[in-house]
């Protein structure tokens, strides 16, 4: 469809998967409330959705460190970035197709 954002392309494809065979991983540091609110939300999508669960650690990791410092946290669906800095629960379960 001409005019439709890459965006929606993108979901839209997303909802036709099972949420239960997808990955979420949360990129986030210690000590970070951010991190802390997002880890809450994911938590709670990913274990009613069935959806894996998976956190790495910034500071731990210098690829992860140079491409998200600015962003964290930062949440993926099997390795794609979804959002950055703040979780909307109703737009993760959307992109997990749910």
């Amino acid at each position: 469809m001409a005019g439709m954002s890459p965006l929606f392309g993108r979901e839209a494809r997303n909802a036709r998967k099972d949420p239960a065979g997808r990955t979420v991983t949360l990129i986030a540091k210690p000590g970070c409330h951010l991190c802390d609110d997002a880890r809450t939300v994911v938590r709670r999508v990913v274990d009613d959705l069935g959806a894996r669960f998976e956190e790495m650690d910034i500071t731990r990791d210098k690829e992860l460190h140079d491409r998200y410092w600015e962003q964290i946290p930062v949440v993926l669906i099997d390795g794609e970035q979804h959002t950055f800095w703040r979780v909307d629960e109703g737009r993760l379960r959307r992109g997990l197709g749910a």
